[in-house]
């Protein structure tokens, strides 16, 4: 039987759980090694779709074990496109604080996003009403500079 990351799109819907977290996190370094990823991109991806899928499950879902999470996978030939969503209350973006400001510094929230932001090539939030889907996007060509 093909594993489910031999297609260039897959999709799941997951339970508000630690074990779903991992699921999404071991899935999506998959996806990034069939895409070519290089050893040092690869965990990086990981760690920013671990942290998007436990802001989905802890922040948005609160662990309820009636809501769920949902992530996708999709190969194209420009980018790996990671997309996961919760049945929460719903994110404002703008609304978070800035982990490197001196007064958060020592804040133990809000560094999630900013390590997402930080990995990815684009991120986009998008409310569902209920709930948040967040787009994560990583280019698979380099791009050219400027120069």
């Amino acid at each position: 039987m093909a594993d489910s990351t031999d297609k260039p799109r897959a999709s799941f819907t997951l339970d508000s759980t630690l074990d779903s977290v991992n699921k999404i996190e071991q899935t999506a370094e998959q996806y990034a090694q069939r895409a070519g990823f290089d050893e040092d991109t690869i965990p990086h991806i990981a760690m920013a779709v671990r942290e998007a899928a436990v802001n989905a499950v802890l922040h948005g879902n609160a662990y309820d074990v009636n809501k769920h999470i949902t992530a996708s996978f999709e190969t194209t030939p420009a980018d790996l496109v990671i997309r996961i969503a919760d049945q929460g209350p719903g994110l404002d973006p703008s609304s978070l604080p800035d982990p490197l400001a001196p007064e958060n510094i020592l804040r133990g929230s809000g560094r999630g996003i900013f390590l997402i932001r930080a990995f990815m090539d684009e991120v986009n939030f998008r409310q569902l009403h209920p709930g948040t889907e967040l787009t994560l996007i990583k280019h698979r060509t380099p791009a050219q500079s400027g120069t």
